[in-house]
């Protein structure tokens, strides 16, 4: 189920669909079927709105996450322009931040390792 894999609520999926995020087939019997593709979609959803974008927003840059690329130029207002500079700097500052925690937890597991290595010897 897509609400399992990805951690989110069916309501959540429900919303997303409205929006025009994601897409979903319908059963014989009624309920929703969603394509295996759209497990990554929607985690990129989670990660666009956890990045403070909204689903406006989302549903513009979503294209660009497909291959091939389809880029829509026509909504871009002065507004989307500024929020998707200032969301970029913010994610480009918690990468940055998460790197230097993934290579600190690296280092740590590497002198751990180490040294247990060394006292078995």
């Amino acid at each position: 189920m897509l609400s399992e894999r990805t951690n989110t609520s069916r309501r959540l999926l429900r919303y997303y669909e409205e929006q025009g995020l994601i897409v979903s087939e319908r059963s014989p019997n009624g309920y929703r079927e969603y394509d295996e593709r759209l497990v990554d979609r929607v985690l990129q959803i989670r990660g666009l709105l956890d990045a403070g974008l909204p689903t406006r927003i989302i549903k513009q840059i979503l294209p660009c996450l497909d291959k091939p690329r389809a880029i829509h130029f026509p909504d871009a207002t002065p507004e989307m322009i500024s929020t998707l500079e200032t969301e970029l700097g913010r994610m480009s500052q918690r990468i940055e931040c998460l790197t230097r925690n993934r290579d600190a937890v690296a280092e740590y597991l590497e002198a751990v390792r180490n040294y247990g290595g060394s006292d078995t010897a």
